[in-house]
């Protein structure tokens, strides 16, 4: 197939090279545009990150000044021609290409395609035939037919980072599949703007890279490739020049797109048009979004004046876009709605014999603490926090200001006496997780990296990594962030949802709940877990990096392994059983003790929050049960009487306390009450902290400041949160002097030592964190005499797949592992390949004793297996 496609390219790159030149430098316009016209961009992720860029937009505006255009982007992450997923009843929302009257089409498409390879070329060509017959004969504005325009996709750029594809098949696709587009739009007469070649001589030539990951455009990317394209369609900027400030012209651009993705992106979308807008959404959002479009409106105004070099207010005038519905409450009894301080709510907790909780920080103390939602601990010790103040959701008008907090206990007595703004500005953060210098943050509907790049501990550098989360419904979006052992970041979503994420690697999508699993280094990003989930909010690994998982609307809690197989989407996991019974229900947040601050009888249990009906923590103690896991209850830890208690996350903190956080409100949830109940709370936020009496506090360990060799010496610790911030303060430190480092260590280790093998799988996880494959050492792994050992590594052997020849070899020897959790995950594995062997390995497993979880993957993998042999 790789020759036949590069004899494809041989035939069509002269043609190409000749046609995109002509259209990037040509004298003669392509496009005309009339007055009034309304543009409407639509197509893949290229489309979606133009309007946070606005530099094309800003050029059309200064070269159209007194023709009032109207330019509505309708970009979606990983979009394709004849695949548009969308959550339930999205069409009624009013951003069909009709509800706009859209006159010009801009379509961006052809990268998602490509993967397709040539094997797909002939079904894009009937595909993009068939989508340019159908826009051009429609009169979506009403009264005249469109003019559209192709955009071909950018090149893949060759960033020369390790461990990511260097582009070269990629290029070859996506040259391939811009001929055909170049081709048809030939044969059908429409405009076609060549991306490819200019992105690539760009990327060849430029000062700085274009893209953050190969495939999309940073800002800057887009401000070099803006000139290129508005050339492209309407010829060579006239000699003149224009007059107007750009700078300005874009600001009211960009200030127009944000209030618009406001609307189009609209979070909460099942309750304003979907399966739950009644009965609340119909009260309050028809006048909320008739207010949006105006200011919408308005500020489309304020562009055309900019342009025409007029002067505008420096605040916007929206006191003539109407006013907000009057909500009133559902709550009957007004008197059961009581905001306790933190005194008051301290009194009402209640916990086993010898601990006590203290509070740490609340909205007392530093007021910008508002309903906090997920935290984590930096390798300087300190607690950093989302807040979502904004939550349900933005109210136009009113500009969201979400924050990251840095909390710091500078006594060493317990609570926190500073605190540090890392970032404002946010909207809806439902999680966070820090790592690779910076921090990942949900920003619905995408995760976004921050890093404070000048030392202020003040994130002045933002990127969105990932685009095309749904958020459907706001408290189903991405959260419950946390690193895997191997330096792979989960975060999870819940039903109602339909995601789709461009990657390097082609485009990854999930419907209706799952979790994800990113790896920043690499740019791989799959589904991780693809289940009916009703909305996970819990995620977290034992020592020997078994995953186990909390949904938390049901109250269901699963052993992760059984059901992390691969599938093919839009396939979803039959059900599987908890691996404990349910007591209570929403869950929000999970965690094993490991903490010597703790008792030991309570060591390796599974602590579990609760927000509704019991409000506290629950606690069951775990066993093995054959190739999987089982838990009883035992007494909970922590029990309250007061109902604005809302225990959303729990980490155990660098001293061996148990940090809870407090979402505190009388109300939660979106189908209970309206989102703009007036009784919601966005004033108040608490932060516990929970201590064994009988034992004293443990010593911060120094992580940040410590060298290498310190650093690995530190992965012997027993806390798991100690070697867990231990790994990511690791991938931070230069890569040939922490493997140098490593080696020198693990020839150290004492193969006497109780946790040798404990020790040796934490340097094979140092290893997958660094994106480092050793294969002889994941062989040594292998078979080590550990088999919890040999069930990581299995696991570390399934995301090497692609970088080990033998890998199938070595599947077979665990699949007939004597451990049943070596062949479990073994089975697991088999489902990541599209080779017939697989299937017939893992046929195998069956020669050795089953339990429910062995027969359970075995069945989720042969299915997967089977589906692709027949589809060969």
């Amino acid at each position: 197939m790789k020759k036949s496609l590069q004899i494809a390219l041989c035939l069509i790159s002269a043609t190409l090279f000749t046609v995109s030149n002509s259209q990037v430098k040509g004298a003669e316009p392509q496009l005309e545009l009339q007055p009034h016209d309304h543009i409407v961009f639509i197509g893949n992720t290229f489309a979606e990150r133009m309007q946070d860029a606005g530099y094309f937009e800003t050029l059309l505006h200064s070269r159209f000044p007194d023709k009032q255009l109207v330019v509505r982007n309708l970009g979606w992450s990983a979009d394709e021609l004849t695949l548009r997923p969308r959550s339930k009843d999205f069409q009624d929302h009013g951003h069909n290409l009709e509800d706009h009257k859209a006159d010009v089409i801009i379509a961006c498409f052809g990268f998602n395609e490509s993967f397709a390879g040539e094997k797909g070329l002939a079904q894009f060509e009937a595909d993009l035939k068939d989508f340019i017959d159908t826009t051009l004969k429609t009169k979506y504005n009403g009264k005249s037919h469109p003019r559209l325009v192709l955009f071909s996709p950018i090149a893949n750029e060759n960033l020369h980072r390790h461990g990511l594809t260097d582009c070269k098949e990629n290029n070859q696709r996506i040259e391939l599949y811009t001929a055909a587009m170049q081709k048809i739009a030939k044969e059908k007469n429409v405009v076609f703007v060549d991306l490819y070649t200019p992105s690539k001589e760009l990327m060849k030539n430029g000062k700085h890279p274009l893209t953050f990951n190969g495939i999309h455009l940073t800002d800057y990317g887009y401000q070099q490739l803006a000139p290129a394209i508005d050339e492209a369609l309407f010829g060579p900027a006239p000699k003149t020049g224009s007059t107007v400030d750009l700078k300005k012209l874009r600001a009211e651009v960009l200030e127009k797109n944000r209030q618009f993705w406001y609307d189009y992106r609209s979070v909460n979308g099942y309750y304003i048009y979907g399966g739950r807008k009644e009965p609340f959404g119909v009260d309050n959002f028809p006048a909320e979004f008739a207010k949006l479009r105006k200011m919408i409106h308005n500020r489309d105004e304020r562009i055309w004046a900019v342009a025409q070099g007029k002067t505008v207010p420096v605040k916007i005038d929206d006191s003539q876009t109407g006013d907000f519905a009057d909500i009133k409450t559902n709550v009957k009894d007004l008197a059961s709605i009581k905001i306790t301080t933190p005194q008051e709510s301290q009194k009402k907790f209640e916990l086993p014999e010898g601990f006590e909780i203290n509070l740490f920080a609340s909205e007392v103390e530093f007021p910008e603490l508002k309903n906090p939602v997920q935290f984590t601990f930096d390798s300087k010790g300190r607690l950093w926090v989302c807040t979502m103040a904004s939550y349900p959701q933005y109210l136009p008008g009113k500009n969201v200001d979400d924050k990251i907090l840095i909390f710091e206990d500078t006594n060493g007595d317990g609570r926190a006496d500073k605190q540090t703004v890392f970032a404002d500005g946010l909207h809806l953060p439902t999680g966070i997780e820090l790592g690779d210098g910076g921090a990942y943050v949900a920003q619905q509907p995408n995760l976004v990296f921050l890093k404070d790049t000048d030392g202020d501990d003040h994130a002045d550098y933002r990127e969105i990594v990932l685009h095309g989360f749904d958020s459907a419904d706001s408290h189903h979006s991405i959260s419950a962030f946390t690193w895997g052992p191997g330096g792979d970041l989960y975060f999870q979503e819940g039903t109602f949802h339909h995601s789709q994420v461009e990657t390097p690697y082609g485009p990854r999508r999930l419907k209706n709940a799952g979790i994800f699993r990113y790896e920043p280094r690499t740019e791989k990003f799959d589904v991780f877990v693809s289940y009916n989930f009703a909305n996970p909010w819990g995620h977290t690994f034992d020592r020997w990096g078994q995953n186990f998982v909390a949904d938390a609307s049901g109250g269901a809690n699963y052993y992760g392994t059984a059901f992390s197989g691969d599938l093919d989407y839009p396939r979803k996991h039959a059900g599987m059983n908890q691996f404990l019974k349910k007591q209570w229900r929403p869950t929000a947040g999970c965690e094993f003790v490991s903490s010597r601050q703790f008792p030991e009888e309570m060591q390796g249990n599974y602590l579990l929050n609760n927000c509704i009906g019991f409000h506290g923590v629950l606690q069951y103690k775990m066993k093995e049960d054959g190739s999987g896991f089982a838990a009883d209850p035992v007494e909970p830890l922590v029990t309250s009487t007061d109902t604005n208690f809302r225990p959303v996350d729990l980490q155990f903190g660098p001293d061996g306390a148990l940090y809870l956080i407090d979402w505190f409100n009388p109300l939660v949830g979106h189908m209970q009450h309206s989102i703009r109940d007036p009784n919601r709370d966005a004033q108040h936020g608490r932060i516990w902290r929970v201590t064994y009496n009988n034992k004293p506090v443990l010593k911060d360990p120094e992580i940040a400041g410590a060298s290498i060799p310190e650093l690995l010496d530190l992965l012997k610790t027993y806390e798991d949160r100690v070697r867990y911030r231990v790994r990511r303060e690791l991938r931070i430190r230069n890569t040939d002097e922490v493997i140098a480092a490593l080696n020198k260590w693990v020839a150290g280790l004492d193969p006497k030592d109780k946790d040798y093998q404990h020790n040796l799988l934490e340097a094979l996880w140092v290893h997958q964190n660094l994106d480092v494959v050793d294969a002889a050492f994941l062989n040594k792994m292998l078979r080590s005499p550990e088999p919890k050992a040999r069930a990581a590594a299995t696991r570390v052997l399934c995301y090497w797949r692609d970088r080990i020849d033998n890998s199938l070899d070595l599947l077979q020897i665990q699949v007939n592992d004597e451990h049943p959790r070596v062949r479990l995950e073994a089975v697991r594995a088999l489902s990541f390949y599209h080779d017939p062997r697989a299937l017939e390995i893992a046929v195998e497993s069956l020669v050795h004793p089953q339990d429910y979880y062995l027969e359970y993957t075995l069945k989720e993998t042969m299915d997967t297996l089977e589906k692709r042999m027949e589809a060969q």
